[in-house]
């Protein structure tokens, strides 16, 4: 395995850990489709105020921010294949309900330890 795609590994595990703690429910990781792959597919519990919704997360790691940071890889050409992406997932899936995309930046140190982790919520309005 790569530096690269270790690195992305680390990241996603650490991503679901994260979402996990706030409540999220993880129903895919690394689904292919005919555009890429998600990363993470998740919902939150169902509520009285909030119908059900998918969440597509991308997550994006790098390690320091010395050439740049992960926020800054999700550009237009990105956000279309995510889009893609999550129309692709619902169609395969007859999800008719609503659904999002969030991303989750995350920055480690060289041992792998986190720096930062955000978490955007609904980056393609």
């Amino acid at each position: 395995m790569s530096k690269h795609n270790e690195v992305g590994k680390i990241g996603e595990e650490l991503a679901k850990k994260f979402l996990e703690k706030q409540g999220y429910k993880i129903i895919e990781q690394n689904y292919k489709t005919k555009y890429a792959e998600i990363d993470l597919v998740v919902s939150l519990p169902v509520r009285a105020d909030k119908p059900k919704s998918l969440i597509f997360i991308e997550v994006r790691t790098k390690i320091g921010e010395s050439f740049g940071s992960p926020e800054e890889t999700i550009n237009k050409k990105k956000m279309r294949k995510l889009l893609g992406n999550a129309s692709s997932y619902a169609a395969i899936k007859k999800w008719e309900g609503p659904y999002r995309i969030d991303a989750i930046c995350i920055v480690l140190k060289p041992d792998y330890s986190i720096i930062r982790l955000n978490h955007y919520e609904n980056i393609i309005n």
